[in-house]
């Protein structure tokens, strides 16, 4: 049977969904994750809500099924039917590790106040973080189990190739493929993913519960 870690791996491996216009819906693998991924013409609703009600749902947004997913109709629904909040649909990176020196220095922190650590934490199992002069660097376990990225560079040191030179770090520092969500909008960000050689697989709505995210994903289904 199909899941969410099964078609995550899939992709990273560079065989994404046949664009057959389906969306599948498979379980959550634990409590604080659920959601919505768009690949090209194919889509997966990971949540433990009743798939005939996603399928009804879709289709009672009155639009061309292969946008249905991603619909605003669609996503408000799915949100109140679940009492779950949602920040942004962001754009869904891929990057095989790396290895070879770095380029620049990284300095693994065991705790720290940033607000890019702190947002992890609440998302994300397994933290780790990395400083350099100017910026930070901080994977995780977020969604069925895969490994995720995100980087954040002061104001001060913008417009230096930073940004691009952390996210290949990243690879660098992990053994299997990492990804990376970011907001469309952010063009300054998706180009510094993309120059340091992660590819777009598609979109992503992660679903937010308060209550989950404080416990994790430590009881992750197998």
């Amino acid at each position: 049977m199909e899941t969410l870690r099964t078609v995550l791996d899939a992709a990273a491996r560079g065989a994404l969904p046949p664009a057959d216009g389906v969306t599948v819906v498979v379980p959550q693998e634990c409590e604080r994750d659920a959601g919505v991924l768009a690949f090209t013409a194919h889509a997966v609703v990971f949540t433990d809500e009743d798939p005939a009600w996603v399928r009804a749902a879709l289709r009672a947004t009155d639009c061309d099924p292969l946008g249905a997913p991603m619909h605003p109709r669609f996503l408000a629904a799915l949100l109140e039917r679940t009492g779950r909040t949602a920040e942004t649909v962001d754009t869904m990176l891929v990057a095989a590790p790396l290895t070879g020196e770095l380029p620049l220095p990284l300095v693994e922190i065991a705790d720290g106040d940033h607000s890019r650590i702190g947002y992890a934490r609440g998302r994300r199992d397994a933290v780790r973080a990395w400083t350099t002069e100017g910026g930070v660097l901080v994977v995780g376990r977020g969604i069925g189990g895969r490994l995720e990225v995100s980087v954040e560079v002061d104001e001060g040191a913008r417009q230096r190739g930073l940004g691009r030179r952390l996210a290949r770090a990243a690879r660098q520092v992990v053994a299997e493929p990492l990804w990376a969500q970011v907001t469309p909008g952010n063009a300054r960000s998706l180009r510094a993913f993309l120059a340091a050689g992660y590819r777009p697989v598609g979109a992503e709505l992660l679903l937010l519960s308060a209550r989950a995210r404080s416990a994790g994903c430590s009881g992750t289904r197998s």
